[in-house]
């Protein structure tokens, strides 16, 4: 359905050209001139430029920055477009002021979301003349997102192309960085809570379901998720850059359903990966997990398009292949050999099972310990300004107990010492946003040495931070004042409204099949009624060491596909209602008892100050969710049963009450 311009190399991961090879440093104008160029020569009149990999990864490999290459905006979500005389970045609002700082002269912010901001497409179709070619690179746009654009460009007289080369890697050249593989290891079913051969036949299972035979597995988390395995080819996921397909025979079985293959067939499964990453030991152990339920075969990463093409020639075959995959993979499968619907995956690694769901607890617990030992270690230091008498170890270039305060860098490294103090911890799950003052108010800061702020006790400081662990993955935010008596009225008016929402979250009762969509205005009530909101969803899914951020669940009124997958039993999301204070006064409540606040803004339920079993909150869980019925349904209960108890009285032990105590852990 998209016009072509060139052939595809085989494979997603793009090959650099001579003219890439050949590049040399140049300021971000030459660079967009030079990229305006190569649009012309490739004969179209706008070039979008997606934040993806040939994965549709929400991080990437520095290699696939190419958005933030060419626009300066480093934010994980966002979409820039470039034509002859306009330059635009769309990005959402936890990006807004992010995006302001970094986009380069002559950048234009779009802001996502907005009722009064256009879309990329009906831009696309309002300001290009008829006739007008828009060119994409099929690796790294989802076949889904290309139909929409197709859609409504064609109405307004437009075409979608495909580009072989993309032209902000010739414009990139040299300075473009390589790909850094690292091994892949096994994720041991002691952790996954199941075998290989287990997730094989419930995928099948799902697959024949569907109509379909074979099943493409393209997203990064999804293949380490279906294999047992990790890696670390991109910085704070433990994935590797991997392609999967699980085929089953079209004559196996009795009753497939038409050619499908039957529940008792051996499934085919193909793993596409550079074969350096996997040891004969790994493959392995991956190969006895799946035991006689699979077949698991290593095939280079650059045959996946060719094997699809040969595998859809075979007379039956039914290739699933998920709408949120590349176009690329799309247009490897002939329509006619094609189921195009969302991947069983998802859905399926979303519901964690019991082994998953007592690993993030427990990784949760430990999580909390660092974060405690980080909180009292400012507390006992004033914010590195004194002596620690504990003796806390410091990071190499950690400065403290030299009568200054420590700066955003460097607190964020004391929290990460912590962390590393930890049984199993792999790294942090995201860059730590460590942010004081007006810094806080950027959603996702990032501080950069030589140029980020110190602590000091005359605002707000908050640290968003998280750790992979071999048993679990964490997002815990918190914002303190390093001087009790200092947050203002406004302070703490919001805390309380963001205090309300949290527990309003935390302890909802609700029946089977309602939504996170449905939730999260439920949540963000206290704030509204005092005029306050938050540019963010209410929470997302939290992968078992994998993703930071899971799908298909979620909370947010601005993404409708959160209201696409009720919420189950087993899925695993955050809980992080925020305050964004406007010009106005916000309204502060006649019966406001400020002697239980804390300088709190921000808050997740996966926190430090959480008992453990508190550890990980979910609006849905399945290791001990209560169930009771009412009108002949169920209903599906917060595992927070002491929220009430411990929301009541949290508090930073940064800003001492005389109303409560507070004991550190040792």
């Amino acid at each position: 359905p998209i016009e072509r311009v060139g052939s595809l190399e085989a494979g997603g991961m793009p090959k650099r050209s001579r003219a890439a090879a050949e590049g040399s440093d140049s300021a971000p104008a030459d660079d967009l001139a030079a990229l305006r160029k190569l649009m012309a020569q490739a004969n179209v009149d706008a070039f979008i430029i997606p934040s993806d990999d040939p994965h549709q990864s929400e991080y990437v490999a520095p290699c696939f920055e190419r958005r933030a290459f060419v626009s300066g905006f480093t934010g994980s979500s966002g979409t820039a477009v470039v034509t002859a005389d306009e330059a635009l970045l769309w990005t959402d609002g936890r990006y807004f002021l992010q995006a302001k700082k970094e986009l380069h002269d002559g950048w234009t912010l779009m802001k996502d979301r907005l009722p009064e901001t256009v879309p990329i497409d009906a831009w696309l179709a309002k300001n290009l003349p008829k006739g007008s070619a828009v060119g994409v690179d099929p690796r790294t746009v989802a076949f889904s997102c290309a139909e929409q654009w197709r859609e409504v460009l064609e109405e307004a007289g437009v075409r979608l192309v495909g580009l072989d080369t993309n032209p902000v890697d010739e414009v990139w050249g040299a300075r473009r960085p390589a790909l850094q593989p690292s091994p892949a290891f096994v994720h041991g079913a002691e952790l996954a809570g199941c075998s290989v051969a287990s997730k094989v036949d419930q995928v099948g299972e799902e697959v024949r379901s569907d109509g379909a035979n074979a099943l493409v597995v393209s997203a990064l988390d999804e293949v380490a998720w279906l294999f047992n395995v990790r890696g670390g080819d991109i910085a704070y996921s433990p994935v590797s850059y991997a392609y999967a397909v699980l085929r089953w025979p079209c004559d196996a079985g009795e009753g497939n359903g038409g050619g499908n293959g039957g529940a008792g067939a051996v499934c085919e499964a193909r793993w596409y990966i550079d074969k350096d990453k996997v040891s004969p030991e790994v493959l392995e152990a991956v190969r006895a997990s799946a035991g006689s339920r699979a077949t698991v075969q290593l095939r280079p990463y650059e045959a996946l398009q060719g094997d699809l093409g040969t595998l859809a020639s075979e007379e039956g075959a039914r290739i699933l292949v998920p709408s949120g995959a590349s176009l690329a993979l799309h247009e490897a499968v002939p329509t006619a050999a094609k189921v195009s619907k969302m991947s069983p995956v998802p859905l399926l690694k979303a519901l964690k099972n019991a082994g998953e769901v007592d690993g993030m607890r427990k990784a949760h617990v430990r999580d909390a310990r660092a974060l405690v030992r980080f909180l009292a270690w400012l507390d006992r230091t004033g914010g590195g300004r004194l002596a620690d008498p504990a003796g806390a170890p410091m990071p190499e270039g950690v400065r403290c107990g030299e009568g200054r305060f420590v700066d955003e860098v460097e607190a964020a490294a004391v929290l990460e010492g912590f962390r590393t103090l930890e049984k199993g911890y792999k790294g942090p799950s995201f860059e730590t946003i460590s942010a004081f003052g007006p810094n806080g108010a950027v959603i996702h800061y990032r501080p950069e040495v030589g140029s980020c702020s110190s602590l000091a006790d005359t605002s707000l400081y908050l640290v968003d931070s998280g750790g992979q662990y071999e048993d679990g993955t964490t997002d815990v935010t918190r914002t303190v004042h390093l001087d009790p008596g200092k947050p203002s009225p406004l302070e703490l008016a919001c805390w309380t409204r963001v205090l309300k929402a949290h527990i309003a979250c935390a302890t909802v009762v609700f029946p089977e099949g309602v939504t996170g969509y449905q939730l999260d205005a439920h949540v963000r009530a206290p704030l509204w009624q005092a005029g306050l909101d938050y540019r963010h969803g209410t929470g997302h899914g939290v992968g078992a060491f994998l993703n930071v951020h899971e799908g298909p669940q979620g909370m947010s009124i601005s993404r409708i596909s959160t209201n696409e997958h009720a919420l189950k039993v087993g899925m695993t999301l955050s809980n992080e209602p925020g305050a964004t204070p406007t010009r106005t006064a916000c309204p502060l409540p006649s019966s406001l008892d400020l002697s239980v606040l804390t300088a709190t803004l921000r808050m997740h339920p996966l926190s430090a100050l959480l008992s453990p079993l508190q550890a990980t909150t979910r609006t849905a869980s399945s290791a001990s969710a209560s169930r009771t019925s009412w009108s002949s349904r169920r209903l599906i209960r917060s595992t927070a049963s002491a929220a009430s108890a411990t929301c009541a009285s949290r508090r930073s032990p940064l800003c001492p009450s005389s109303a409560h105590s507070w004991t550190w852990p040792s």
